[in-house]
C-alpha cells in the first residue's frame, strides 16, 4: 500500500468522524411507566354467545378494579387460516373487535389464550388439531376414546401434541397470528398446563428423552415466534416448571415428572402464572396452604402472576404471600373461573370479590 493510499483512507475516517459527530443521536428509550397492580380475570368463550356475554360483563369487571382479562378461545376462534380447526359455533372476528371495543372504554387490557402442547383433549372429547391431524399426536394410536390410565396411573387426563414434530409450529403459529391480530393484542397466554402426556415410550421422535427438555423446546418454540418475531409478551400457566415433591403442592399443581428442571431453559422474560387452588396441600406438613412458588419465580429472574380460583381462603393466603415479597416481580393477582362468565357474574363470584379487595388495598 503506497503512502498516498494511506494518506487517502486516513482523510476519509476523519471525515466520518466529523459526519458522525454531526449526525443526531438516537432518542433515548423512555423506560415503561410502571404499570398498577394487576387484578386479572381469565374467562373461557366457547361459542359467539359466551364472547358476546362476556362483553356485557366488562363494566362490572371494571367497577372490581379489573385491569386484565385472559380470554381463553384455543380452538373456538373463527379462524381463517385453518378453518379446519375451528370448532362449532366459533368466537367471530367482529364479537372480538366489539370484546376489545368495550375493554378500551373501560380501561382493560385484553389477552387472548391458545392452549399449547398439553390440553389437546378433555374428557372423550379430541380438539380439533390432533382430529384433523392425528399423526401429530405424542401418542397417536393410543388411548382409544380417551379412556384408559396415563403414566401415572391414574385415568387419562387430556392428550398433547408431540413436541417434536416438524409440522406443528407452522400451523400453530398461524393460530397464534390470527389471535394475535384479530385482537390487535401485545401479549399471549400459551397455556401449558398439566401436561402429564410427554416423552411417551411409544413416539418415534420423544422416547427416552428428557421430560424437561422436551417442555422447554415447546416453550422456546412458542417464545420464539411470539415474542422474538412478533415482538409481543408471552404468559403462560407455571405449574410445570415447579417441583411437586420439593414446594409440597403434588402432581396437579407441579411436576412429578421431571418437567421443572425446564425453569432453567426457559427465557425469564415469558410471565409466570402461577396457579394454586386449595387450602392445603398433601406434601406439605402444616395444614393451611404455605406459596413457596412466587418467590421461586421471582428469584429466577421471572415476572409472577399468581393465580387463584374458588377457595376464598387459599386465594387471601396467596396474595397476602406474594405481595408480602415486596418484589417488583410480582405483578399482582389473576382470578380464573373456568367457564364462560354469566351475565352478573362478575358481581357474585366469590374470589373476585375477595381478590379485588385484597389488590385494591395495596394499590393503596
Amino acid at each position: 500500500m503506497t503512502k498516498r493510499s494511506l494518506s487517502l483512507i486516513a482523510l476519509g475516517l476523519a471525515a466520518a468522524l466529523v459526519l458522525a459527530s454531526c449526525a443526531p443521536k438516537p432518542a433515548a428509550i423512555a423506560p415503561q411507566a410502571k404499570r398498577p397492580l394487576i387484578l386479572g380475570m381469565h374467562a373461557i368463550t366457547e361459542t359467539d354467545a359466551d364472547a358476546r356475554a362476556l362483553i356485557g360483563e366488562v363494566p362490572a369487571l371494571a367497577r372490581r378494579g379489573v385491569n386484565l382479562l385472559v380470554n381463553e378461545v384455543d380452538y373456538w376462534y373463527d379462524y381463517a387460516s385453518h378453518p379446519e380447526l375451528k370448532m362449532d359455533n366459533p368466537v367471530k372476528k367482529a364479537t372480538v373487535k366489539a370484546l376489545l371495543a368495550a375493554c378500551r372504554a373501560h380501561g382493560i387490557r385484553l389477552v387472548p389464550e391458545f392452549q399449547t402442547l398439553g390440553h389437546q383433549s378433555w374428557a372423550e372429547k379430541t380438539f380439533p388439531l390432533l382430529v384433523k391431524y392425528p399423526h401429530l399426536d405424542e401418542t397417536p394410536g393410543k388411548y382409544p376414546g380417551n379412556k384408559g390410565t396415563d403414566p401415572w396411573g391414574t385415568e387419562f387426563y387430556c392428550r398433547s401434541w408431540c413436541p417434536l414434530h416438524p409440522e406443528v409450529p407452522p400451523i400453530v403459529n398461524d393460530l397464534y397470528d390470527e389471535l394475535l391480530d384479530v385482537f390487535e393484542a401485545d401479549a399471549l397466554h400459551v397455556g401449558m398446563d398439566e401436561v402429564f402426556i410427554i416423552a411417551d415410550a411409544d413416539c418415534p421422535r420423544c422416547a427416552g428423552k428428557s421430560t424437561a427438555e422436551l417442555f422447554a423446546r415447546a416453550v422456546n418454540d412458542a417464545h420464539d415466534h411470539i415474542v422474538r418475531q412478533r415482538g409481543k409478551e408471552m404468559m403462560m400457566w407455571a405449574d410445570r416448571l415447579l417441583d411437586g415433591q420439593a414446594t409440597g403442592y403434588g402432581l396437579w399443581e407441579a411436576s412429578m415428572n421431571g418437567t421443572d428442571k425446564a425453569i432453567d431453559m426457559v427465557p425469564k422474560d415469558i410471565v409466570m402464572c402461577d396457579w394454586h387452588y386449595e387450602p392445603k396441600y398433601p406434601l406439605q406438613p402444616t395444614p393451611k396452604s404455605v406459596f413457596p412458588s412466587p418467590k421461586i419465580f421471582a428469584d429466577k429472574g421471572f415476572r409472577v402472576l399468581p393465580t387463584s380460583f374458588r377457595d376464598a381462603d387459599a386465594l387471601g393466603r396467596l396474595i397476602d404471600q406474594s405481595l408480602a415479597l415486596g418484589s417488583d416481580k410480582v405483578l399482582g393477582h389473576l382470578c380464573t373461573a373456568w367457564r364462560p362468565l354469566r351475565k352478573g357474574d362478575s358481581a357474585r363470584l366469590r374470589q373476585l370479590k375477595a381478590a379485588s379487595k385484597k389488590i385494591r388495598k395495596a394499590r393503596g
